[in-house]
């Protein structure tokens, strides 16, 4: 293990999750961050993105149990989902900052897969892909993997990367590589700016693993539609094209 490597903050951007909030939050507290995760401290951020449906109350009652490793951050409007992650980086001050969803997707008990490439010494970033490895998925929408596979395929084509899931929620990078970066976009377009700014860092090491997947449907909560991934060609342009 990484002697460099003493803390984990785990970044959860939240709108209106109030239906899986407890429960998201109690698996982030208590999944293993390796297979012997004695020596590793455990922050967790959740960055409250204006949500209106009844999330903020149950943030004020967790406030209310004053957890030494939990940091609640409030936005008083929703600014988006980048937005949330800049504010959560901001405040971390782990070694590895894991970006978690709060909609049950992505389990973290598979925290020890993510983490041991850097933990390792190998890698400085990990991408979680939901299109390799055995691990089980949930069956949904046939255009939505049609989109993802298109915008990493594009994606590759400027970063000169073989990744497999740009977009994928799961996204691990050593804090010290994060905070070079001059991330602007406040939206689902963080995904391919990050990834744009992150392959233009000379010597950087990226590593991707298997994840599984329990995608929702937008009756459950799904928010990402088809102006998300049009706004994400144009972010993977933007940020490969210009300076």
């Amino acid at each position: 293990m990484s002697d460099e490597i003493r803390k984990i903050t785990i970044v959860i951007p939240v709108f209106n999750e109030k239906d899986t909030l407890r429960e998201i939050l109690e698996q982030v507290e208590e999944a293993p961050l390796s297979d012997d995760d004695t020596e590793l401290e455990r922050e967790i951020i959740l960055v409250n993105d204006g949500s209106w449906d009844g999330t903020k109350k149950i943030l004020k009652e967790i406030e209310s149990q004053n957890k030494s490793h939990i940091k609640i951050i409030h936005h008083k409007r929703n600014q988006g989902k980048g937005a949330a992650l800049h504010s959560g980086f901001a405040a971390a001050t782990g070694d590895v900052i894991i970006i978690q969803d709060a909609d049950l997707e992505y389990d973290p008990w598979e925290y020890p897969i993510l983490l041991d490439p850097i933990l390792a010494g190998k890698a400085d970033v990990v991408y979680g892909s939901r299109f390799m490895g055995g691990k089980p998925h949930r069956v949904l929408f046939f255009w939505h993997s049609i989109a993802n596979r298109a915008l990493t395929f594009v994606s590759n084509m400027f970063t000169n990367l073989n990744l497999t899931d740009v977009e994928t929620c799961y996204k691990l990078f050593r804090t010290d590589i994060i905070r070079k970066l001059k991330l602007k976009q406040k939206r689902f377009g963080f995904e391919p700016e990050v990834t744009a700014k992150i392959a233009k860092i000379k010597g950087i090491r990226i590593y991707e693993v298997g994840i599984s997947y329990s995608g929702r449907t937008y009756a459950e909560g799904k928010k990402i539609g088809f102006k998300d991934a049009v706004n994400a060609m144009c972010c993977i342009l933007r940020y490969n094209l210009l300076p």
